[in-house]
Order: structure tokens, then sequence, then C-alpha cells
């Protein structure tokens, strides 16, 4: 690797990683459309088991469905969402299985998730989390900065935006240009051999 590519490889590693952080406050700058619909477009990319691709992202922009949004959430995240320019809902489709036709040509695998409640809510919780964090990824390397959430009420986040119980939230995602002043002192990761091992 040359001297060049390797520093556009570090620099793209600690915008998407290593030197990212979890933004609590955002500057006023917006969001467009458009770039939440690349946005969108480069996260579906990311790989899930058997193509299922079972998130839902819900944009929440405007005033009227940010109020809807922050009467679910918990105290300690009211202000940094009010103040986000954008604040994604990750939520899972419960029936992701009814595209996997069109989406996983391999085999027939509908029956088996169709047949199957357990195996279908653990399949579309763990691949939309995937997909979650892919969008965060796609996000930090488009520019944009991040602050992922899970205090919120998720019977009642449910009730207001998917009232049909299709879909269910898993988080929640503030997304905008940060402002560093709001963040707080970045904590300790653990070590290798703590979480890890090679075998």
């Amino acid at each position: 690797m040359t001297q060049s590519a390797t520093t556009s490889f570090d620099a793209a590693l600690a915008r998407a990683l290593t030197g990212a952080r979890s933004f609590n406050a955002f500057t006023d700058q917006p969001v467009s459309e458009a770039l939440l619909r690349d946005l969108q477009a480069a996260a579906q990319q990311g790989p899930t088991s058997m193509n299922c691709q079972p998130a839902r992202f819900v944009f929440v922009r405007s005033d009227a469905a940010k109020a809807r949004l922050l009467a679910t959430l918990a105290p300690g995240n009211v202000e940094k969402t009010k103040k986000a320019p954008v604040t994604v809902i990750v939520a899972q489709d419960s029936r992701f299985y009814e595209h996997l036709p069109t989406q996983f040509k391999a085999y027939d695998a509908r029956p088996m998730f169709e047949a199957n409640p357990e195996l279908s809510a653990a399949t579309a919780f763990r691949n939309s989390s995937l997909q979650g964090a892919y969008l965060i990824v796609a996000a930090r390397l488009m520019g944009l900065d991040v602050g992922a959430m899970s205090g919120f009420d998720a019977a009642r986040l449910n009730a207001e935006f998917f009232p049909d119980g299709r879909y269910q939230a898993n988080f929640l995602i503030n997304l905008g240009y940060g402002d560093p002043a709001g963040n707080h002192p970045q904590g300790p990761r653990l070590p290798f051999d703590t979480v890890a091992q090679i075998l």
C-alpha cells in the first residue's frame, strides 16, 4: 500500500470508527433529503443473512413528527433529539420474509421463517441491528455525525409510528453535523484479551 493510500485508509478508518464520537449536540445545518436517500442506499449494501434486509428507516425531520417522537423518549434524550436535524428510527419488519422470493433466490426460504416466529423475530432483530450499524458508519463516511440511542418507550413509539404492528422499533440515531462542544470525554474501551480470543 502506498503512503497516500495508507493515509487515505487511516483517515477513513478514523472518520468511521477509531476517531469517531457519539454526538449529543448538533449545529442547525440541515440534512437534505437527497443526502438521506444516498445514505440509505449506501447502508442498504451491507450484508444481511439470506439478504433478508429487515431494517426499516424512518427519518424524522419535520417539527410535527419530531413532537410525536419526543413524547416517547426517556427524559435524558429529549433535548439532544429536539436539536438534532434528523432522528432515524431504526425498525425491523416482522414480515421481512415476504420479500425473500425476490431478494434471496438461492432457494425458497420464506416458509422457514413464516412457520417459525421465534426464528423470524431473532433474524429480524439481529439483521436490523446490523443494518443500523451500517447506517452509522455510512453516515460518518458521508460527513455526518451520529448519536445512537436506546432510551425510549418502545411500546409507545411503536403505537405512534407503527400502529399496525408490522414494524417494531429497534433503536434511534440522531443525525446531523455535530457540535463537539456537546461531547463528553470519551470512555475507555475494553482490551483485546477481555473481549476476544484467537483459537
